[in-house]
């Protein structure tokens, strides 16, 4: 191939580049064609008549050359690259201690997939670069303009594949608590200058004899470039984003986007000098280096390409803040290797001290003290006088700093001092041997001066063992050597008036919110009342913030009940995120709890018992009965939608705690409560059939709606429901299952169709069946289960239990033993110790009474009796003759009961003729003995009794008793 004539201010370097790829290249010609293509990419973009300024992303150099070009020739305007629509959000950066992160946040969509909620974009911002420089030289300089030309957040996601969603460009998931403060947004950056190609990353660091990206880029970019002369690191910085443009994989989607990019980005230009008549040589573009050299139609003043069409933005609600952001937060946005930034923040503070340079801080921000510099560094050359540094800068060897022992000397004492801090047995002998192996390593990477990455690898290879003895690692430690990560907040003034008016409500508490540690609040709340307010607004926040913003370590709030005295763990200051994206939802905390509420239940997945969990929290925590009203109607609406079964224990758990705190500060229960008794009571009528039979619903929800239907029959039936509609959906059902055929043998009993007998009987012949043997333990689970819907049954399981355990023998007791053990854990664990405390009330509680005590349901019928005590002798007055002359409300109550012994007067007289009262009075184990007493204590004391009976007697009762 024949090379054109040299041409431009790089002509001999493109004849140079042209002949050494002729003679080392096997194809000549298409490597030439890149290295020709980037010289002439420079050649192009020093000739545009906007002078662009090239930059990579939290770089030291970077933002050196923007503080010297800023003071050589302070430009008028200045285009950024940067989402335009984060401009207001500039100004409150003051008010902050960096690092912190522009954010863009909205949580309602118009115009996007739902499942993409919420959305978030944030650009985190460093002291130690190029567009904080620019940020805040136009800030603080009166008379400059700064425009952000970037596409928006909006069509941020707009040009975002629907197939990849909104997680695409967004950050690695990381455990690190600060490493995630950007939570799971969007990242966008200026200057994102990496390969595309991964074999070139790979060559580049094989053969810079380094581990990953970073450390390449501080060892042959960041330092040559950090003391070089403005049209050195511009030139130098456009030839690497040519660079890795041309050496790209096949173009993808990603390409497009970026290309997209910069039309937007000349567009947003052109417009704003055709609006303001801005002269182009008083103007300033600074933008990544890889679209320093774009190839759009757009690019340039010059060009006569057409406008790029904008798109117009969606419906989408978006709401601006600024977020606290760290080191390891940025490096694992964007992926860099750990400890980068904090490296890279060191470098900055080294070569200030070095070229004496003052860069540009905002007015009124916090910033670390530093000390005096006054001179401003290499002024850059004037527009058109540009000479060609870059042929020199790529001909000359590397320059080797001189080994400075006393700093390298200084970090390895430093880290042994730390190590040991940390639990590590570091000794002097180690901190020789970190000197040592740092020279070592820089020279194998042909360097004369060991640089942090080479005396981080030092110190884990010296000092680190076979185990980390704390929480931080020897490398970890070297990072808060050299830095640590730091840690931005956004200060009071830049805080969005929902999270100024928490820390304004939290002052009685005499703390300081806003620092990152832990702090401990203690309220008493009966010596000082003016704390309620605080509490209320710790129990919203702890309901609304991660858990371990507002954590209580005493005291409790729930329903009809609050504690007198508090404590509470705070970490807001930790938390300050969060807090933030809180204040974009409302003004104050109040609001944007009852929007959650209320979206809790208008939501795709809201179900009745969301519904109720947020009427319980409506009532806890903000006390409106129209919010209550609101949100109950709702959960009856749910409730009746609903086709499954599957929160029934939680419905029923709910209802009967609301239900009670009603009825106990409420003359009436709200109209929602009745129509949700109502409601549920027909609702689960209808789908018991099913739920019986349906091997998906488990015996958990079927006892849990047999507990709704007999816990809530009394309220129902007087609400106007049909009980019919519970026996119908009884009778109706026919479950295989053992457990669910236990719990239907229960609601039979419980509606008087299945008397104690005959259930006794059903389960002694389970017993005796030696093929049922194994799955009796699912009987007994779903007889524990019945404990809640029918409590009467605990002394008929606790007689089940032990006859089981007393009569199976132990080849087939002891495999039988752990499946009844899994299996009452499994599906009843929250019923056992109902029957544990009614074994508890059967058994004896000493041993000696154990050896000669009997079960009252092993005692042999047939046996005689032992003669009974005579019984007190009572006197017979109004109420037993009343009763006996009308045995009719007695009988009933006894055969509801089960007992049909009679029952005999209380003289002892012969019993009345079919009357089965005596079981009533006193039948059963024991029942002698219970009526003994009664008659005893009536003796003792008859007033009460006479009293009764002259109430009784008296003419008018008496006529409507025997009516």
């Amino acid at each position: 191939m024949t090379a054109p004539a040299p041409t431009g201010l790089f002509g001999a370097l493109r004849d140079q580049l042209t002949d050494a790829a002729a003679a080392f290249a096997d194809s000549p010609d298409a490597l030439a064609d890149i290295l020709a293509g980037m010289v002439d990419d420079v050649d192009r973009a020093l000739r545009e008549r906007l002078e662009i300024f090239p930059v990579c992303h939290h770089s030291p150099a970077s933002a050196l050359a923007m503080a010297r070009r800023l003071r050589a020739r302070p430009p008028r305007v200045i285009y950024l690259e940067l989402c335009e629509d984060l401009r207001p959000l500039l100004n409150e950066l003051r008010n902050c201690r960096l690092p912190v992160a522009v954010q863009a946040f909205a949580t309602e969509l118009d115009g996007f997939p739902v499942e993409w909620s919420p959305l978030s974009v944030i650009a985190p911002i460093t002291e130690a670069s190029a567009e904080y420089q620019a940020i805040a030289y136009a800030l603080d300089t009166p008379g400059v303009e700064l425009v952000l030309v970037d596409r928006s957040t909006d069509h941020v996601y707009q040009w975002t594949p629907r197939a990849d969603g909104p997680d695409a460009p967004g950050a690695t998931p990381t455990s690190d608590e600060d490493a995630a403060l950007h939570g799971d947004a969007v990242g966008v950056e200026i200057g994102d200058l990496r390969p595309r190609f991964a074999e070139l990353e790979a060559h580049l660091l094989h053969h810079g004899k380094v581990r990953h990206w970073s450390e390449w880029w501080e060892q042959y970019v960041e330092r040559p470039l950090a003391d070089a002369d403005y049209d050195t690191y511009r030139q130098v910085m456009v030839l690497i984003g040519s660079l890795f443009r041309r050496l790209r994989p096949t173009r993808a989607a990603h390409d497009d986007r970026d290309e997209d990019r910069e039309r937007h980005m000349w567009t947003r230009m052109r417009e704003h000098l055709a609006a303001t008549g801005a002269d182009p040589t008083d103007c300033l573009y600074v933008c990544g280096a890889y679209h320093a050299v774009s190839h759009v139609e757009q690019f340039g003043l010059d060009s006569t390409a057409p406008d790029f069409p904008i798109s117009p933005r969606t419906g989408t609600r978006w709401r601006y803040g600024l977020i606290p952001s760290s080191h390891s937060a940025i490096e694992a946005q964007f992926g860099l290797a750990p400890g980068t930034v904090s490296i890279a923040a060191a470098n900055w503070t080294t070569a200030l001290g070095r070229s004496r340079l003052t860069p540009y801080r905002l007015t009124g921000q916090s910033t670390p003290k530093k000390g005096r510099r006054t001179r401003a560094g290499t002024a850059p050359a004037a527009p058109g006088a540009a000479a060609d540094r870059l042929t020199g800068f790529l001909a000359a060897p590397p320059a080797l700093d001189d080994l400075d022992e006393a700093e390298l000397r200084g970090w390895c004492v430093d880290i042994v001092r730390l190590a040991r801090r940390n639990g590590y047995l570091a000794s002097t002998a180690d901190a020789i041997a970190v000197f040592e192996t740092s020279i070592l390593l820089a020279n194998l990477r042909n360097r004369a001066r060991p640089t942090p990455y080479d005396f981080a690898d030092a110190a884990v290879t010296c000092i680190e063992k076979d185990v980390v003895p704390g929480r931080r690692d020897v490398r970890r430690l070297c990072e808060i050597l050299l830095g640590g990560d730091r840690i931005g907040q956004v200060g009071y003034d830049s805080l969005p008036p929902l999270a100024r008016d928490v820390l304004d409500r939290l002052q009685p508490l005499g703390l300081d919110l806003q620092r990152r540690t832990v702090q401990r609040a203690l309220l008493d709340l009966r010596a000082d009342p003016a704390l309620a307010p605080c509490s209320d607004l710790l129990w919203m926040l702890r309901h609304l913030l991660p858990a371990d913003a507002a954590r209580p370590i005493m005291g409790e709030h729930r329903l009809g009940h609050r504690s007198t005295q508090e404590s509470w763990d705070l970490a807001l200051g930790r938390n300050q995120r969060a807090l933030i994206e809180l204040g974009y939802e409302g003004v104050t905390v109040e609001q944007v709890l009852e929007q959650r509420l209320r979206r809790a239940v208008r939501g795709p997945d809201a179900t009745a018992a969301r519904a109720l969990a947020a009427v319980e929290d409506a009532i806890r925590l903000l006390g409106s009965p129209r919010l209550v009203d609101e949100l109950g109607t709702r959960a009856v609406e749910l409730l009746a939608a609903e086709r499954t079964v599957d929160d029934a224990p939680e419905v029923l758990r709910r209802i009967r705690r609301l239900l009670a705190h009603h009825r106990t500060t409420a003359p009436a229960l709200p109209a929602w409560c009745r129509a949700f008794v109502t409601t549920g009571y027909a609702h689960y009528c209808t789908l018991l059939p099913t739920a019986f039979v349906d091997e998906a619903t488990g015996v958990r929800q079927v006892g849990a709606m047999l507990g709704f239907l007999f816990s809530m029959e009394s309220l129902a039936l007087s609400l106007g429901c049909d009980r019919s509609q519970l026996e119908l959906a009884v009778a109706q059902a026919h479950p295989e299952a053992p457990a669910k055929l236990a719990l239907l043998w229960a609601a039979r009993h419980q509606l008087g169709l299945l008397p104690l007998a005959r259930l006794r009987e059903r389960c002694a012949e389970l017993l005796a069946n030696p093929l049922v043997v194994p799955a009796f333990p699912q009987y007994l689970s779903g007889f524990v289960h019945a404990l809640d819907p029918v409590p009467g049954l605990a002394p008929f399981v606790v007689e089940t239990m032990s006859a089981a355990f007393a009569g199976l023998p132990d080849p087939v007791l002891l495999p039988w033993l752990p499946t009844l053990i899994t299996t009452l854990r499994e599906h009843g664990p929250e019923l056992v110790p109902l029957l544990v405390r009614e074994a508890e009330r059967t058994f004896p509680a000493t041993l000696p009474a154990l050896d000669g005590w009997t079960p009252p349901w092993a005692a042999d019928p047939a046996a005689p009796a032992a003669p009974a005590a005579p019984a007190p002798t009572v006197q017979a007055g109004p109420a037993h003759d009343l009763l006996a002359a009308h045995p009719d409300a007695v009988d009933a109550i006894a055969a509801l009961l089960g007992c049909d012994a009679p029952w005999r007067s209380p003289t002892g007289g012969a019993p009345v003729s079919g009357s089965a009262g005596e079981a009533a009075l006193a039948g059963g184990v024991g029942g002698a003995a219970l009526a003994g007493a009664a008659a005893t204590l009536l003796t003792a004391h008859p007033a009460t009794a006479h009293a009764v009976a002259d109430l009784v007697t008296t003419p008018g009762r008496v006529a409507v008793g025997a009516g």
